[in-house]
């Protein structure tokens, strides 16, 4: 017998016990469990009534316009934040004071006040037309027609959405450290290339989960558009049904069921977005390393201590 097998145990290790987790989870299960039973065994929530008119025609409809608002809204959104992020650090004063200024005026103001104004905007301007300032037009379109209930809800979001994306992308873009763009103009690329090959991938890391919180936060601002009026989106459908049928809480539930199922889709591509872009700095993906080079490394680095002994 070896002398291992009769060498004592010095430390036993005894794993640290937490009855502090244990208690609380039976606490928080016993709420929950009680809230449940409490909501679904309470007649007043009507769950038939959610049940028929969670997969109605006018509400699917109305799932879909808030999807279009949302998805349109915020590529005007990002296209003009990543314009005025650009803007903002120009040196051009005139365009970086430019800048400042649409994302005051935007950002300072309410997105419902202005969503009231982009419907007005027929009133304030009846006709859109063209030509030389106090001579011929060369032509001319009812605003109306151009600009509909549509266009402006989309219009009224995006241009609000612009004014946060832009300082979202403009901290982005400042993350980025100043000595790539240099090595990026020793090698000859353009500004262009620069922005679009070299800054804007190593910036997307800090840009794509304030801007997925901001696209959340749109789906569910959309509801506002009733100011302009736009009256096809989810939370009008349902509040129009619930007016019908006098039974507003069934409805409700209706409109936040589809609302935290589109918001959790939304969540689990905002998750893969910052694992793609975070691989190899968030611990997303293990950096690739050469086997041989590893061992030769590691042969370089022992090579001294070995010569040493």
């Amino acid at each position: 017998m070896s002398h291992k097998d009769d060498a004592p145990v010095l430390n036993h290790s005894v794993p640290v016990r937490h009855p502090g987790r244990i208690v609380s989870a039976v606490i928080i299960i016993g709420v929950v469990a009680a809230i449940l039973v409490n909501v679904f065994t309470n007649k007043e929530f009507h769950w038939d009534v959610v049940g028929k008119y969670i997969l109605d025609v006018k509400v699917v409809q109305g799932v879909g316009w808030t999807l279009l608002l949302t998805v349109a809204s915020m590529a005007i959104a990002i296209i003009l934040a990543i314009l005025l992020a650009v803007m903002r650090q120009s040196d051009n004063p005139v365009l970086r004071w430019s800048a400042w200024f649409w994302v005051w005026f935007f950002r300072g103001t309410p997105v419902y006040t202005q969503l009231i104004f982009w419907g007005l905007i027929a009133v304030l301007y009846p006709k859109i037309s063209a030509g030389i300032p106090y001579g011929p037009q060369w032509f001319s379109v009812d605003t109306s027609t151009v600009i509909t209930a549509t266009v402006a809800a989309i219009l009224g979001l995006g241009l609000n959405e612009s004014a946060y994306l832009a300082e979202i992308f403009r901290a982005g873009l400042k993350s980025v450290d100043k000595g790539q763009m240099e090595a990026a103009q020793a090698l000859g690329m353009s500004n262009g290339k620069i922005m679009w090959r070299i800054v804007l991938p190593q910036a997307m890391r800090i840009i794509v989960p304030p801007t997925g919180n901001e696209t959340i936060g749109m789906l569910k601002t959309t509801s506002l558009v009733l100011a302009v009026p736009f009256t096809l989106d989810l939370t009008f459908v349902t509040n129009a049904l619930a007016n019908r049928l006098y039974l507003p809480v069934p409805l409700l539930i209706v409109a936040a069921i589809w609302y935290l199922v589109i918001t959790s889709i939304l969540m689990v591509g905002q998750h893969f977005l910052e694992k793609y872009y975070g691989r190899g700095v968030d611990g997303g993906a293990p950096q690739v390393i050469n086997p041989e080079a590893l061992k030769a490394q590691m042969l370089a680095e022992g090579a001294p201590r070995m010569s040493g002994q």
